[in-house]
Formats: structure tokens, sequence, C-alpha cells
């Protein structure tokens, strides 16, 4: 009846909605760990430091080593299975730290929430690769990408309420239990699609290659190495500034938690607008010329740092939220573009793997030092400045400079683009 189900018409739109709600829960067990950083820090006697730590490195190391491996068994094995059961291990893990004491437990609870969403994304994408077609495909994925955005969102808004109305204990726990019913969900309803479906043309192979080799055929991409480098940069800045936006408001404006998880959740509809427009227009340019899958998400990134810049150190906190808007929808548009490129770069028995290692790159880079840039020059600028409480926002502002470095690598990716798509085949 599951095969049978799988013939629809409809099927593919239900997968592709199936997985963009485990990324969904994905991102609020990641990101609530943000609206409830100032109540950890006060609670446990915490540094920005060890809160960057939390959210970067440590978190990072597991979650991107990880991947590979997982996603070398996704490209021999039953990718459903992989995502079922790795959304029921982040989502134990995350109630698992509403149980922490001290820092070091709740590092430990953090490192497996990692360990467990290491196995999220790489099947995820190699089930919608076999789906959609490589012309839909970036719309596709930046529709699944959405994840991030909308997690984010009920991340800040649940966390910030709960955390107020109760603690943030509580709020662990109430955000990861349920996703132990969706990997039920995922087990029992999503059903593993054949091998290269997508491409009419294009066989899989009986079994996918050795993991270097496809290490050796991405890197050996020039057009991947900078769109990957491009896309860790701008990641950097992502992460390093997502645990402190609710820091900042706190300390800078006064706001308390459930204000600020409101004015987080609204804005988050502009990472929404963001991901899915950066999709659409990339597959909808990309018909002229291939290259607008690298320069979209470059210029997009480069038009976002001076409306951050002026959001940081804005005054008026409404208004701070207001001007956080225009780079909350253009940072979002690298997500589709980068994602399907990854997938178009490699043969069908490797998608999972080249999903892994572009990952892998984004997160080591963007998650593991993003978050701990940020949190130590924090530190440090309170600690030898007479900025006080207004360090945050100088420590913010200073990590943007990555975002006109990823802008350069993005451009510098289209200069290779067209020649390495059109050696993809090589790898089929």
């Amino acid at each position: 009846m599951m095969k049978s189900l799988a013939t629809r018409s409809w099927y593919p739109t239900y997968a592709l909605i199936l997985l963009f709600v485990v990324y969904v829960f994905n991102f609020i067990d990641r990101s609530i760990l943000n609206i409830l950083a100032q109540s950890i820090k006060q609670d446990l006697g915490l540094y920005d430091w060890q809160i960057g730590l939390m959210g970067g490195i440590a978190f990072a190391l597991f979650y991107t080593f990880l991947g590979i491996p997982i996603a070398r068994l996704a490209d021999t094995h039953n990718r459903r299975n992989i995502v079922s059961i790795s959304l029921a291990v982040w989502s134990m893990m995350t109630a698992v730290c509403g149980l922490a004491q001290n820092f070091w437990q709740l590092l430990l609870a953090r490192i497996g929430v990692a360990v467990g969403e290491a196995g999220g994304s790489p099947p995820s994408h190699s089930i919608i690769s076999d789906l959609f077609a490589s012309d839909r495909r970036a719309t596709a994925l930046g529709i699944y990408a959405l994840g991030i955005p909308v997690g984010t969102m009920l991340g800040n808004l649940f966390g910030g309420y709960i955390n107020e109305a109760l603690d943030w204990r509580t709020a662990f726990i109430v955000v990861g239990l349920p996703g132990v019913l969706l990997a039920l969900v995922v087990r029992f309803t999503l059903v593993e699609p054949p091998r290269g479906n997508s491409e009419q043309a294009v066989k899989a192979k009986s079994e996918a290659p050795p993991v270097s080799f496809v290490f050796k055929a991405l890197w050996s991409r020039k057009s991947f190495r900078y769109m990957s480098l491009g896309g860790a940069l701008h990641a950097l800045v992502g992460y390093g500034v997502g645990p402190f936006i609710p820091p900042l408001f706190i300390r800078v404006h006064e706001m308390g938690t459930a204000d600020i998880g409101q004015a987080l959740f609204w804005l988050g509809f502009a990472g929404i607008a963001g991901t899915a427009s950066g999709g659409w227009l990339a597959d909808r340019w990309a018909k002229k010329d291939v290259r607008w899958y690298v320069w979209l998400p470059g210029i997009a990134t480069l038009i976002s740092v001076p409306f951050a810049v002026a959001a940081y150190l804005w005054d008026d906190p409404i208004q701070a939220f207001w001007l956080m808007a225009l780079p909350g929808f253009l940072g979002a548009y690298y997500l589709g573009p980068t994602f399907s490129l990854a997938q178009g770069l490699v043969g069908v028995r490797m998608r999972a793997l080249a999903a892994a290692i572009l990952l892998f790159i984004l997160n080591l880079i963007g998650m593991g030092l993003g978050p701990v840039v940020v949190g130590i020059t924090s530190d440090l600028l309170n600690a030898y400045t007479d900025l006080g409480v207004e360090s945050i926002r100088w420590a913010l502002v200073s990590v943007l400079v990555f975002n006109i470095l990823s802008t350069v690598f993005y451009l510098m990716a289209g200069r290779t683009l067209r020649e390495d798509l059109d050696r993809s085949h090589e790898l089929s």
C-alpha cells in the first residue's frame, strides 16, 4: 500500500511537506537556545563565550563530522529510516537539556542534539532530489530550507513565552518531546524513492562510489569550492549573530523574552520570503544563465550588510526590528541555490554525501566559529573597553565583514560554474 501511495501525483508534494516539517523541528530544537541564552546565563552563571560554545564549535564538531558517515549510510541504505531515527534522537536530547544542572551537563545534552541532527538534512536532500527534476530542484530545496526560518521563528516564540511563564528548563522539554511522535509519522508514511527517480535519462549505479572519490570529485570543481566557502562565511554571520540577538535586546533595550520572541517570530516571515524567492528566482533566472545560482546569493548578501549595521546600532528597539527584516530577507537567498547546486554537481548515488560535505563546510566554519567569535568579541570588548552592555552591539557589527568576503567567493564561483555543471554527467 505504501509503495502504491508513492506513485500518486501528489506524493512528491506530501513528501516535501513532511520533510519540511521535520526540518522545522530541527531548527526549533537547535535555535531555542538563542531565546533562552540570557536566562541560562543568569541561572548557571555563564559567560558569553560559553553560550557561544554550546551553540557553536561544540555543537558543530559533532554535527559536521558525524554528518559524513551518516550521509554515506544514506547513499547505501534506507534514507527514510535514517531521518526517522535521527529525529527521535535529537528530540529526546532537546528534552534532556531541560534537566541539566550545570554548564557541562547542558553542553553534553546539546552535543546529543547535534548527534541526532547530523542525520537529518543529507538524506532529506537526497530524497527530495530524487522526487524533483533538476529544473525544479532549487525551488523544492528552497521550500525545504524554509524549515530554517520557520523553525527559528517558532523556537523564539514558544521559547520566549514558556521561559517567562515557567522557566527555560520547561521550554526545552515542551518543544523536544513532540518530535518523537513526528518520527513515527516519518517512519510509517514516507516512502523511499528509487535512486535517480527524477532523471529519466540517468540510471543510478548499483553501488555508491567511495567517500574519497566524492570528496575529490566535488573539490575538483572550483565552483563548488568557492560556493561552499561563500556559503560558510555567510553562515558564520547567521549563526554568529543568532544566539546574541535576544541578549542584545535584553541588555541594551531592556525587553523581556516573550516580547523578543514575538518580535522575532514576525521577523521570521522575512526569512521565509527570502528562502522561497531565492530558490524560485534562481531557477527562473538560471534558465538564461546558470551563473545566477551563485550571482543571486552573492549580490543579496552584500546588499544586506548596511541594513544589518543600522539594525544593531539603532536606539529604538521597534525600528531596529524593522531594519532587521531586510537582512533577514536577503540573507536567506543563498539556501535554495546553494543546496541545489551541490546536488547537480554529482551523480545520483552521491547526493546525500554531497549534501553532507556541503553542510560540513558550511557548519564547521559557520556554526562552529560564528557564535564563538561573537561571544569572545563581546567578552573582550566588555572587559577591555568602556562600552559595557554596548559591547554586544559592536561584536555583532564586527562579524558582518564575513558577509562581504562571502559575496566575493560567490562571484568567483560563477567563473567556472557552467563548465563544472557540464562535467557532472561524468559522475552519474
